[in-house]
């Protein structure tokens, strides 16, 4: 977890609610950790391999917002140990996330792999850039094989972020994740198929 995971999520709220429901001494202990806001290579394999992620910013009325966010795999690129980027395609142009960043540079990033059921949070700054002002970022993050329109990039910085444990998350597989394993000799999806069309 880390000391600067703590600094960001347990405030003097949180933890009057952990010593309310008995979990504070647990975490107590988990707060001397060393900080741990560089991403490893399990982080950056992780990260790179999600087609989706949920993005949460917060409005100048203080109300959070939260926006899923997709493209191909891959689409969500590592750029440093401490940096993520990537191409925003065009949506429903309503800009919420992009004008609550522009107001509040704060953002939170939910990943999730329902198949492995894995989840992992992180805590960020982010800059929004114009396709024209950086070009060789827009080559960097943009994917010519993808039908969306990019718009504008956006750039993160890692302030903290922590893996979630695994418990309550239903597995979930794509189509793609399904023809995969049906590729590899793994008959369970089908026999799960055909028992849901009986």
């Amino acid at each position: 977890m880390g000391q600067n995971f703590s600094t960001f999520a347990f405030t003097d709220s949180v933890k009057e609610a952990q010593t309310r429901y008995g979990s504070r001494d647990n975490y107590a202990d988990m707060e001397l950790e060393p900080d741990r806001f560089t991403i490893g290579q399990k982080e950056a394999s992780f990260i790179e391999s999600r087609d989706s992620f949920y993005l949460s910013t917060v409005g100048e009325n203080g109300w959070p917002y939260l926006q899923f966010r997709g493209g191909p795999k891959g689409f969500f690129k590592v750029l440093g140990p401490r940096t993520l980027g990537f191409a925003d395609f065009r949506g429903n142009r309503q800009y919420i996330s992009t004008g609550n960043l522009k107001a509040g540079k704060k953002a939170m990033l939910f990943l999730i792999d329902y198949p492995t059921r894995q989840r992992l949070k992180i805590w960020m700054t982010c800059e929004i850039k114009d396709v024209a002002d950086d070009p060789a970022l827009a080559a960097q993050l943009g994917d010519p094989n993808y039908r969306g329109k990019v718009e504008r990039l956006f750039v993160f910085n890692i302030e903290a972020f922590d893996w979630n444990c695994p418990q309550h998350i239903t597995r979930r597989y794509s189509l793609e994740e399904i023809e995969d394993e049906l590729k590899n000799g793994n008959t369970h999806f089908l026999d799960l198929f055909q028992h849901t069309q009986s």
